[in-house]
């Protein structure tokens, strides 16, 4: 189940809709300005809702909806405002708000709606992580290695490129620890600053500060019972290492103007795409950290390294653009499958994303030509194999040709082939090769 990610210059006000929410169950996140909530929406989990104030001193919550629809960014997005104007409700409905909301009868309205959204959204994504099963031999190895950690309370630490889907495998691994039903907690490590890092993380008490007019839970006590993730972890400053530390080591921690410490049982999952033992080195990043993070570690290869599921994931993405955009794309044609097959891929499975949703909008029907990809052919790996199960039409010639390159070792040749053994027998056993 997703948060509910609550955006308001007005600290005071943004807390109140928060607990509103915490005390329902519900999990949530507090951002106190448009700028920080520019960079924390490019980041958000798809089951993730939005509730963003309308005004705000540098811009407006439209504003911030458009951006987010520019990149990429679906999630459903609530307006709120004290300006109850039809010209306004119209205008955010007519940019693609869900809905509009006036403060005045938010409490009434707003719960029900959140938690329909939240349920409907959960289904989605349990449906959506079935389809996403990718078949490479590498994400095989991942999943495996999934399997064993998920149930323990091990540290797992995640390693990749930006768009590889970090925070698709920390959810991944909490829903199948016996953690499931308590909260999942992403922690954008860019976000936090050393003089707000304390209330954020620990919580404050009521009278703590001014403007602290109630008690409010941090990520700490947000996640109680359940999975803490801390997304880019090498951002963090080292004031906040030394915070983090001691509330991982000792599992306790004390709110700002607390008199007491409270136990904390977190599981932490973090992720990084920098290389930390350099950081360490560096003095940048505290090496006693680094080992406790680092129980376990999970390495997600780039999707240039996984080409098997390029076209799969492709197809399902042509399905989930063609049902937001209201759009029916077939499919691709031989040039464009190709295209994408060959391809480098920096930005992995988001830039994936992203030059579907593009394609399947210019296109509209039909297929999709390799123009409307909007990708560099001279880009394209040169040294791809040749044995890359680039188009299904090819799929049988290529599998006979690595198993006689292999002498028939089907091992060998699913390695050649880029795929895991078990997709090996299941094509050999559709192609009706012996």
């Amino acid at each position: 189940m997703g948060r509910v990610i609550i955006i308001d210059d007005n600290v005071v006000y943004c807390d109140h809709v928060g607990n509103l929410l915490a005390k329902e169950g519900i999990e949530t996140e507090r951002i106190y300005s448009l700028s920080a909530a520019k960079k924390a929406v490019l980041s958000v989990s798809d089951d993730d809702i939005i509730l963003s104030d309308l005004r705000f001193p540098d811009g407006n919550g439209i504003d911030l909806l458009k951006y987010m629809r520019e990149n990429g960014r679906r999630n459903p997005f609530f307006i709120m405002t004290d300006y109850d104007e039809v010209p306004t409700a119209v205008r955010s409905m007519k940019s693609g708000a869900d809905d509009y909301i006036s403060k005045r009868t938010l409490e009434e309205e707003l719960l029900p709606t959140i938690r329909s959204l939240l349920k409907r959204n959960s289904r989605s994504l349990v449906k959506r992580e079935h389809i996403l099963d990718r078949e490479s031999e590498a994400f095989q190895a991942i999943d495996h290695r999934i399997r064993l950690v998920a149930p323990t309370n091990i540290s797992v630490l995640i390693l990749g490129e930006n768009g590889t889907g970090k925070e698709h495998i920390a959810a991944k691994i909490h829903r199948r620890s016996d953690r499931a039903d308590k909260p999942f907690v992403a922690v954008d490590c860019g976000l936090l600053s050393s003089s707000l890092a304390s209330s954020i993380l620990f919580g404050h008490e009521k009278g703590a500060f001014t403007g602290a007019t109630d008690n409010k839970a941090g990520y700490f006590g947000e996640a109680d019972g359940g999975t803490l993730f801390l997304d880019e972890i090498g951002n963090l400053p080292m004031e906040v290492q030394q915070m983090f530390l001691r509330a991982i080591q000792s599992k306790t921690y004390r709110s700002v103007g607390g008199n007491r410490d409270k136990a904390s049982d977190v599981r932490i999952i973090a992720a990084t795409n920098e290389d930390l033992n350099k950081a360490v080195e560096e003095r940048r990043f505290r090496r006693d950290l680094y080992y406790r993070i680092r129980e376990f570690v999970v390495e997600l290869p780039p999707l240039r390294k996984c080409r098997e599921d390029i076209l799969p994931l492709a197809e399902f993405f042509i399905g989930e653009m063609n049902a937001e955009l209201k759009k029916s794309v077939s499919g691709f044609d031989a040039e464009a499958k190709k295209l994408l097959a060959l391809y480098h891929w920096p930005g992995n499975v988001r830039e994936l994303r992203q030059v579907v949703q593009t394609a399947v909008l210019m296109t509209g029907e039909g297929l999709i030509l390799s123009d409307a990809l909007g990708l560099d052919a001279t880009e394209a790996e040169s040294g791809v194999s040749d044995f890359a199960l680039i188009d299904e039409t090819m799929q049988k010639d290529r599998i006979i040709k690595a198993l006689k390159q292999t002498d028939g070792n089907k091992r060998q040749a699913a390695k050649l082939l880029g795929i895991s053994p078990p997709t090996l027998y299941k094509k050999m056993e559709q192609y009706n090769i012996q």
